[in-house]
């Protein structure tokens, strides 16, 4: 059962400010960097619409360099705040912080990150939120290291107590472990009542082994939304449907089936050969609006209909994200909410 005064928000509950990190020519996007930073500078300013930015930068120049296409923009710098700090990539949702409530405070848990399973270096990552907290970026919040692997893309949370997840994601993070053994650790961390896994989905130009957030996401605590795929012909139909079948036979805490809205499937975005992960799932929640992943598809707009249905009374916003889609990742990669109070 769920500890009382702890509790796991929701990522559609009220938020003080959302947590990125600049792109700079020492990150995997430095072969095209100013297309990435256009992609950003988009990004900041859809999330600087509805709350506070807080953007991770490796030194003095880079903030001066970033501030300056954002003001450039018409981004208000009074909706963005700067924090100094080394970081070896940009995807946030990763080795970011995951933010429990705790009565009237805050408790951040700081999970191992391992680059998804040593695929990358990650030892600066791995202390990204030790370091923000040293500067004092956050208020009346615990710092709690937990020597587990574990990425925030990996899970959703309905902030009611229930978990989803895939399983080969943190099968693939710990192989020595069973799913009871799994569930046990997520219980205890993220005071958790029960887990919802998915045994099936997965992209192409996906590194995660199966992200959660590029498959299905809590729109509330009864419905879910995900990412579909109508093209018999294409590769990951099967798949999908066997995952849109899986969903089917969830239910909700009182027994009930999920209300399930299906997102469109993209073309194929081809690049050197090789198929990226333009997932429509990776919508980041903010206050007021959802900012959705757009890929120069006509399929963008039945997206946006489509979460319009799933979160009633919230603007949808499209952010371009063909371009960050090459490093494997969209939108709710690179972002942490961060709750409200915790800014």
């Amino acid at each position: 059962m769920t500890a009382p005064g702890l509790r796991f928000p929701a990522e559609w509950e009220p938020q003080s400010a959302v947590l990125l990190a600049w792109p700079h020519g020492g990150t995997d996007w430095a072969a095209r960097l100013t297309e990435v930073e256009n992609s950003y500078v988009a990004l900041v300013a859809a999330i600087t619409r509805f709350e506070l930015a807080i953007v991770c930068v490796a030194e003095a120049e880079l903030q001066q360099h970033a501030a300056r296409l954002l003001g450039a923009a018409g981004v208000p710098s009074t909706r963005v705040r700067f924090a100094q700090v080394e970081y070896d990539d940009t995807w946030l949702r990763d080795s970011g912080p995951l933010t429990l409530r705790d009565g009237d405070g805050f408790r951040l848990l700081d999970f191992r990150f391992n680059a998804w399973g040593d695929k990358f270096a990650a030892m600066r990552d791995d202390r990204l939120v030790e370091a923000l907290v040293e500067q004092g970026i956050f208020r009346n919040a615990q710092r709690e290291r937990i020597d587990f692997a574990l990425e925030g893309g990996a899970i959703e949370t309905d902030g009611a107590g229930t978990l989803l997840s895939t399983w080969h994601c943190l099968h693939a993070r710990h192989p020595g472990l069973d799913r009871s053994e799994i569930e046990a650790r997520l219980h205890d961390a993220l005071r958790q009542q029960r887990v919802l896994w998915l045994d099936h989905g997965a992209l192409e130009g996906d590194d995660t082994d199966a992200h959660i957030d590029t498959l299905a996401r809590f729109a509330d605590p009864a419905t879910i939304v995900y990412q579909g795929c109508d093209d018999p012909r294409d590769a990951h139909h099967a798949e999908l449907q066997r995952m849109a079948h899986e969903l089917a036979a969830l239910r909700t805490l009182e027994g009930n089936p999920y209300r399930l809205f299906a997102l469109p499937w993209a073309k194929p975005v081809i690049d050197g050969g090789r198929r990226l992960a333009a997932s429509y799932a990776n919508f980041l929640i903010v206050n007021g609006a959802v900012l959705m992943p757009a890929y120069d598809d006509p399929a963008d707009a039945v997206a946006a209909a489509m979460l319009e249905k799933a979160f009633p009374g919230r603007k949808i916003v499209q952010v371009p994200c063909r371009t960050l889609i090459w490093q494997n990742g969209s939108l709710h990669c690179l972002t942490m909410q961060l709750p409200e109070g915790l800014i």
